[in-house]
């Protein structure tokens, strides 16, 4: 697992993982929380911390070329 950027003062990170299920994404973890980001549509699943995502998919947006790159070395 790769933790690509981490949010709110550490509490919640982002993650790529080796040998995850596919279609490719990423995980928003940290507590009790596990959001799972698409890269093909910018889709998402799972319960947000309240005012976190816009922040979140902002830097995804800019770092999806990364993420893609990330998940290809794991994946294929």
């Amino acid at each position: 697992m790769t933790t690509k950027q981490r949010f709110r003062n550490n509490k919640y990170r982002l993650e790529v993982r080796e040998r995850d299920h596919g279609p490719a994404h990423c995980h928003l973890v940290g507590g009790e929380v596990d959001v799972i980001i698409y890269f093909d549509t910018l889709a998402t699943d799972g319960a947000w911390p309240r005012g976190l995502r816009a922040e979140v998919m902002q830097w995804v947006e800019v770092n999806l070329a990364d993420l893609w790159k990330e998940w290809l070395t794991w994946h294929t």
